[in-house]
């Protein structure tokens, strides 16, 4: 069987259960490409598979792959695929499989675009997953229009950088919680507002927003209600909201859980390639050093994304 280097863990645990060894190979399927993984990235739900909490969601087999954000180069096509070998791509797999710490990975077509032209692997990398994340939420979920209010939570993370540019592309008024280092950062960003949550309780300034993306939950979802304009949407990128809440506030309310789609990182990379979306990368780690990727990572104050390079 061929093998290839990859990040994998045996067991559920902290960052120490992480092994960078030797795995399969993977092969393409029918509808399927055999990617060379140029760069990954880390997100928080890369470390959170990694602890146990999606046992519930997702039937996993260990050992297991994380990571879901890839850019690479087509290496082989399975059967009924129209993308050509040499191919250069980004996708965000399906959350389900084995993931992108390594040096080859699997992706049905349909989950997979054209990398944007005017980057590299390593910034294309950082895309997917954080970017469709605020593509679905604020543009499908939200379907956010010129002149709304929008307050963004952890505005300064992975999702929220692009959530920004994002949210500017549709001229809306974007107010954002942060704390005060990354305020200056935010506005060139596109932010109207910041707030830095270390000295200000957002729910005392902000009124009859729009929409809120909630990237943190807990409490600060259950702070968020109030600010919310009669009918405008909560929406929540981790923990789902409770419709009852949201109707005892006369509002409404979303769980955006990524779904990997192509096409929509066509659109992406088109803003990308138009110099309307540029992606935000805090540090590059090679992939051996996954472990201190992750570790960073779950900090909760990385600005933008961590890469992890590959080749």
């Amino acid at each position: 069987m061929a093998t290839m280097k990859a990040v994998r863990f045996h067991e559920y645990g902290g960052p120490e259960v992480l092994k960078y060894e030797d795995a399969p190979k993977p092969e393409p399927a029918p509808g399927e490409l055999l990617i060379r993984v140029h760069a990954t990235s880390v997100n928080p739900v890369d470390w959170k598979v990694r602890e146990g909490h999606m046992k519930g969601m997702m039937n996993y087999t260990l050992p297991l792959i994380p990571g879901w954000d890839v850019s690479g180069v087509v290496e082989a096509a399975g059967p009924g695929t129209a993308t050509k070998p040499g191919a250069e791509v980004y996708s965000k797999p399906d959350l389900s499989r084995n993931g992108t710490y390594a040096e080859y990975v699997v992706a049905k077509e349909s989950e997979v675009a054209a990398k944007p032209k005017s980057i590299d692997h390593i910034t294309a990398a950082s895309i997917p997953l954080a970017g469709l994340t605020a593509y679905q939420a604020l543009y499908d979920a939200a379907n956010l229009s010129a002149g709304q209010k929008l307050l963004i939570h952890g505005a300064a993370g992975g999702v929220g950088t692009f959530a920004i540019q994002l949210a500017k592309l549709r001229g809306a008024y974007i107010i954002a919680t942060a704390s005060k280092t990354n305020h200056d950062f935010l506005k060139a960003l596109g932010a109207n507002e910041c707030i830095d949550y270390n000295s200000t309780k957002f729910e005392d300034v902000v009124r009859d927003a729009d929409v809120i993306l909630d990237t943190i939950t807990g409490e600060t979802m259950e702070r968020s209600w109030a600010c919310l304009r009669k009918n405008g949407i909560l929406i929540s990128i981790l923990e789902p909201p409770k419709p009852e809440k949201a109707a005892a506030h006369g509002v409404r309310c979303h769980h955006t859980f990524v779904q990997s789609s192509g096409a929509e990182l066509a659109e992406l990379a088109k803003l990308v390639d138009s110099g309307k979306l540029k992606p935000v990368i805090e540090k590059v780690y090679p992939l051996s050093e996954a472990r201190a990727a992750q570790e960073s990572n779950a900090q909760g104050h990385t600005r933008g994304k961590i890469v992890l390079r590959v080749v």
